[in-house]
């Protein structure tokens, strides 16, 4: 399957071959292909930007991860407590639990930057918060997501010069090689459907 850059860090669980594994992924920074196991069941968490483990600095995870070690079919490990392994449902539980117990937390200043306030500190000091919260640069952020929303609007059938247009891109040659680069898919590709299975919700048609 290829991967597509992302920008959040997660939690994975999975099952193969009668054995259960955990791991903590890290933001990708371009794209990439990830292994699909057959037979293997998954349950993924990602979260929001700005977010972290109290114990794993986010910039440790970018382009890898980390596997939690001493994991079952109904309890994984993480920071030093045990866990109950979650499905689906169980999902929102977890993470409502991880972050009473201050394992998730959450940078007050990149809280406000992200929903587009001005805070009362230099700039200098905004970008080395969110580079240790993220482990990515703003502009690295503002990036990735440009190229994942370019991607969802193509695959929608949008022309690739309203997408160049309402995305702010300098021309059809930057978004291909954005596209490239972050996606790994051609315009030609997402708008035909071809290339073979991608870590992407392309189905549903954005909004603005």
């Amino acid at each position: 399957m290829t991967s597509v850059a992302g920008v959040r860090w997660g939690l994975v669980f999975w099952e193969q071959a009668g054995r259960a594994y955990a791991a903590i992924t890290g933001p990708e920074t371009r794209t990439g292909t990830a292994p699909v196991p057959d037979g293997a069941a998954f349950t993924g968490i990602e979260f929001a930007v700005g977010t972290s483990l109290r114990t794993v600095p986010t910039p440790a995870l970018v382009d890898g991860g980390i596997t939690l070690p001493d994991t079952t079919r109904r309890t994984f490990r993480l920071d030093g407590a045990r866990w109950e392994t979650p499905d689906p449902d169980d999902a929102e539980a977890l993470v409502e639990s991880l972050v009473r117990a201050g394992i998730v937390v959450r940078d007050p200043l990149l809280a406000d930057v992200l929903r587009g306030h001005r805070p009362a500190v230099s700039g200098r000091t905004v970008e080395r918060r969110f580079r240790a919260a993220t482990g990515l640069t703003q502009g690295a952020v503002r990036q990735i997501e440009r190229a994942r929303t370019a991607a969802q609007l193509l695959a929608a059938g949008d022309p690739a010069a309203d997408v160049v247009a309402k995305l702010g891109y300098f021309d059809e040659p930057h978004l291909a090689r954005a596209l490239r680069s972050y996606v790994g898919r051609t315009v030609r590709q997402l708008r035909e459907g071809t290339g073979g299975a991608i870590a992407l919700d392309l189905d549903q048609r954005l909004t603005s």
